[in-house]
């Protein structure tokens, strides 16, 4: 159970939608990972389960898209993500001690987008 590096993305922009789905076909073209999850996939996301890191479903919370041929976080994405990991949807099945680091790592998006996230508001 791993939480990702902070890749300190670029922003999109703040209007652009978010479909997950969509998202991730563009991720795993440019990422050439179309077969099976590599690193540059894991970028886009904040958590993923290491025991599993072969297998697409181990990864959660994406937060980024492909823009102009560049891998971007996308706010909108960050928002859900960030509600998920204060309840929204059910919230999100992770280890406890995997909380806190999301949620920082999420934060320091919001603080790129000029906002605190939501558990500090």
């Amino acid at each position: 159970m791993t939480v990702t590096r902070f890749q300190d993305l670029p922003l999109d922009d703040r209007d652009r939608e978010w479909n997950a789905a969509e998202a991730d076909k563009r991720v795993r073209k440019w990422a050439g990972a179309e077969d099976k999850p590599d690193a540059k996939y894991r970028d886009a996301h904040i958590w993923y389960d290491a025991d599993n890191a072969d297998e697409f479903g181990a990864y959660k919370l994406p937060i980024a898209d492909v823009v102009d041929g560049k891998l971007k976080a996308v706010p909108r994405a960050v928002i859900a993500a960030a509600g998920i990991m204060d309840g929204a949807r059910g919230g999100i099945d992770i280890p406890k001690k995997d909380v806190g680091p999301v949620k920082r790592h999420l934060a320091k998006y919001y603080a790129k987008m000029g906002e605190a996230p939501p558990w500090e508001r």
